[in-house]
């Protein structure tokens, strides 16, 4: 078992990320298909199948050397069911049962999670976590994502939707209307959409000259490059983005005390200038208690983090 490898799926809803990987956490072979989201989905879990058959012909391998296939798929799962109850942009219906879908296309026993968590456990088993086993992971991209791991297991609760960081309500009054159907989230002050709106809100509102005034099209990027060469607006942009998520960072500390929050997607790569204002904020928010033992750094595994933390739960669940 110990010379076997796992077969790691990160499921988005364009491209699908493969990777087998070792035991000991080693990515071996990595690679990417489209997600193919036409006829309600039907053809996702048999194009996955197809794509390990073609990628164990070419080097030589067969199904006798993978032990087992782990897959993060977008939305609420049932660890234990393996169903996904509901999904926005795959095609399939809700209470689509997405594991046995996996075990009959592909012949191996499969164990599906959440893609939030499973960057939560991949971090946790060969990232930023470094072996930590109590962590938040925090996925800002284009929504921001979270995975709760406590004592090296991911919180689910009672329907799957626990770690639903990019959902707790940080402006309750007036905030800005949410993908979910709420306002005020997360998700629309600290991802890259709600990054790039409050920029071009200021703007609009601002009299005073910036560097994003003069882009056709600004991106979260183009706010943390010119807060660094101390535009004003792009500060005050910044200021207001550290100040919401290092607060609800601040909480989730004070209830959970984690060894680590890992920061990661891709607004995390805005690097220091981010994560020393979301500390600061953090720093002034939290119990100090968990002020002086709760760490806040940036992930490290990137876009491998998904695939890493999928094949870590078929390898945990064959384990137990």
């Amino acid at each position: 078992m110990a010379d076997k490898w796992i077969a790691g799926i990160d499921l988005g809803g364009t491209t699908t990320k493969i990777a087998f990987i070792t035991n000991s956490g080693d990515i071996v072979h990595k690679w990417e298909i489209p997600t193919d989201n036409s006829n309600e989905g039907q053809n996702i879990t048999s194009n996955i199948a197809k794509a390990i058959d073609e990628k164990l012909s070419q080097i030589g391998e067969t199904k006798e050397k993978l032990m087992g296939i782990g897959m993060g798929a977008p939305g609420p799962v049932d660890y234990e069911t393996g169903i996904i109850l509901n999904v926005v942009n795959l095609g399939w219906k809700d209470n689509y049962p997405l594991k046995d879908s996996l075990e009959e296309a592909t012949s191996l026993p499969a164990a599906v999670e959440n893609d939030a968590n499973c960057a939560a456990l991949g971090e946790m088993w060969s990232g930023a976590g470094n072996g930590a086993r109590d962590l938040v992971c925090v996925t800002l991209g284009t929504g921001v994502g979270g995975g709760v791991i406590a004592n090296g297991n991911i919180i689910q609760g009672i329907n799957g939707a626990a770690g639903e960081i990019g959902h707790i309500t940080v402006i309750p009054s007036g905030g800005a209307p949410c993908n979910c159907g709420k306002t005020g989230c997360l998700e629309t002050v600290a991802s890259a959409t709600g990054i790039v709106r409050l920029a071009e809100e200021a703007v609009k509102n601002s009299s005073s000259s910036s560097k994003l005034g003069e882009l056709f099209r600004i991106t979260a990027k183009d706010i943390f490059d010119a807060a660094r060469d101390n535009d004003q607006l792009a500060q005050k942009v910044l200021n207001e983005v550290s100040f919401h998520l290092g607060l609800a960072l601040a909480n989730i500390g004070n209830t959970l005390n984690p060894d680590k929050i890992v920061l990661g997607g891709g607004v995390s790569k805005a690097g220091d200038i981010l994560l020393d204002s979301v500390k600061e904020n953090f720093e002034k928010f939290a119990f100090p208690a968990v002020r002086n033992s709760t760490e806040i750094d940036i992930a490290t595994l990137g876009n491998d983090a998904g695939v890493l933390g999928a094949a870590w739960l078929i390898k945990n669940k064959l384990n137990q």
